[in-house]
């Protein structure tokens, strides 16, 4: 893990390489006899309760969201062994990760209703009203 892989989903809610844990443990998972013999899945530890990367209110959120996959401690517990490979787990375990926090950071401001201005409004009825006399020429010439 580098430096680089810092996970931002807001601005009060960055998960830092250094507060996740990973170690890997056998699977139930697809694989054959590969199952018994190699770690394949991963099982990814969050200290939320200290991360330094979430404000208060999202830290709080994420561990009520977490429900039974976080400990007494404020850690949250993801396991994840559904492919074959120890890095399609490590993605998945993170992008679960990821979703639980960006679902407990706070959603972005409402947007602001705005209206075109007159001159816009004027301008496209105009274009509208030009377009609708090429389509109107467009039709069959009746002679006189």
């Amino acid at each position: 893990m580098n430096a680089d892989d810092t996970i931002i989903i807001a601005s009060d809610a960055v998960i830092h390489p250094d507060d996740l844990h990973e170690d890997f443990i056998r699977s139930s998972g697809p694989g054959g006899q590969n199952v018994n013999k190699v770690a394949t899945a991963v099982q990814l530890r969050f200290d939320a309760a200290n991360a330094p990367g979430l404000s208060e209110r999202v830290r709080e959120r994420a561990i009520k969201l977490a429900g039974q996959r976080a400990t007494k401690d404020g850690v949250i517990v993801i396991e994840a062994g559904r492919f074959r490979t120890q890095e399609q787990n490590r993605a998945d375990a993170r992008a679960r990760l990821t979703a639980l926090v960006a679902k407990a950071a706070p959603p972005p401001p409402p947007r602001k209703k705005t209206k075109p201005s007159k001159g816009a409004v004027e301008r496209r009825l105009k274009t509208k009203a030009g377009r609708s006399t090429v389509k109107k020429l467009r039709g069959r010439v009746e002679s006189d």
